[in-house]
């Protein structure tokens, strides 16, 4: 492990694939095999399970736990105490193992707000954008604002986190269409 790599002493971290300038804070538990990049921020109280897969620059904040099975791509916001899961109908009494777990992919740039649950079995797509307390149960297209219980679009994020309006350009700069329904970037700042 990188000698830049910060650990809380009170942070129980099993890993070695940790990237350099990471910071794992008190009460943290990275599991063995888990994989986190360059850059991140693994809050108190948060969970990484094994075989997880986290990208460059991700923030974790407290209290979020990130189940196997669960990918997350670069730059990424997981807001306080929000939920991810890998079982669609979990029993105590069923043990499935990881075969019976779903895959769900968390796309660069995607801020998931705080208290907002993530069902399993979907991708959440680039820069997408999820409401605090809204709950997903369906894939998430680009640059998507999810609002409410059950997630629906409400609209569209900027890159830089601003509601855009696809008429005009964001106040950063940046331009975006609709192509066949998705949302892209035709412009950058």
């Amino acid at each position: 492990m990188d000698s830049s790599v910060y650990i809380h002493p009170r942070a129980l971290v099993e890993s070695e694939h940790i990237g350099p300038r990471t910071r794992v804070w008190a009460f943290a538990h990275v599991m063995k095999d888990a994989v986190i990049g360059s850059d991140c921020n693994i809050c108190d109280h948060s969970f990484v399970e094994s075989m997880v897969k986290i990208g460059n620059r991700v923030k974790i904040k407290n209290g979020v736990s990130v189940w196997e099975k669960v990918t997350i791509e670069d730059d990424v916001f997981l807001g306080p105490n929000c939920v991810l899961t890998n079982d669609m109908n979990p029993r105590a009494a069923v043990a499935k193992g990881s075969a019976g777990f779903l895959p769900t992919l968390i796309k660069k740039g995607v801020t998931v707000g705080a208290n907002a649950t993530i069902v399993c079995g979907i991708t959440i797509g680039e820069y997408a954008f999820v409401a605090a307390g809204a709950v997903v149960t369906k894939s998430v297209p680009p640059y998507a604002l999810m609002v409410g219980v059950p997630a629906k679009q409400t609209g569209y994020m900027c890159q830089c986190g601003e509601k855009i309006d696809l008429s005009k350009p964001c106040v950063c700069g940046r331009s975006y269409d609709l192509k066949e329904g998705v949302c892209t970037l035709v412009q950058k700042a």
